[in-house]
């Protein structure tokens, strides 16, 4: 499977990109400038030759053309970038690991784009996609470390079964994760929200948290 990500030369989307290439899946990180997102796939090559032939760098059209398309951009570029790809997406899973936050002071704090949360508002603007909301909780950091497993549970929730099957078992192939399905879009907001606790979390404990539940059988 071939995996397209908007914002792959920023720090999640290209972690993300060396993961999953690291995992045996094919990567086209995309940008506004080619140039810029084949560089970033070059650097990640050169620290890991093993992922040669596995990630190559493209325009967000490039990275649209992809079987699944994970959006990593900034929040509020989120529902521009896929809008503006729409007739390359038509059909397709689309995954946001988007969250929308602001610092304030020492503080993070949630704010509430339109419809309710970015992933919302990314199926407004593709609506002929199927859009998950996913990955939000994943540290970047520890995303670039293939070499380490990454101990979390990724919840998952869209108003599509078949992209949650698809979802999940991208991240599945990620070690040391567990995909939940979370239900359906609406819990997006929810989910995309709590990352400003973990942020909190990471600053007063000087950490990087990630969220692993208990009571669920794996």
């Amino acid at each position: 499977m071939e995996i397209g990500i908007f914002g792959g030369t920023g720090s999640a989307g290209s972690a993300l990109g060396t993961r999953l290439a690291s995992v045996g899946y094919d990567v086209i990180l995309g940008s506004r400038s080619p140039e810029r997102a084949q560089a970033a796939a070059d650097e990640i090559v050169a620290e890991h030759p093993e992922l040669s032939g596995r990630i190559r760098g493209g325009d967000n059209h490039a990275a649209a053309s992809a079987e699944v398309v994970v959006i990593a951009t900034p929040w509020d570029s989120a529902a521009t970038t896929a809008r503006e790809n729409e007739s390359v997406l038509r059909g397709k899973v689309v995954i946001s690991m988007a969250n929308a936050l602001v610092r304030v002071g020492s503080e993070f704090q949630p704010l509430v784009p339109p419809r309710g949360s970015v992933a919302a508002h990314v199926s407004a603007a593709v609506p002929n996609c199927r859009v998950v909301a996913a990955m939000h909780h994943l540290p970047a950091k520890e995303l670039g470390h293939i070499d380490r497993p990454i101990d979390s549970d990724v919840l998952i929730c869209s108003d599509s079964p078949e992209a949650t099957r698809i979802a999940s078992e991208i991240v599945g192939r990620i070690p040391g994760c567990r995909p939940l399905d979370a239900g359906e879009l609406s819990n997006a907001m929810a989910i995309e929200a709590f990352t400003a606790v973990l942020l909190q979390l990471n600053v007063k404990y000087r950490t990087r948290v990630a969220p692993r539940l208990t009571g669920i059988r794996d």
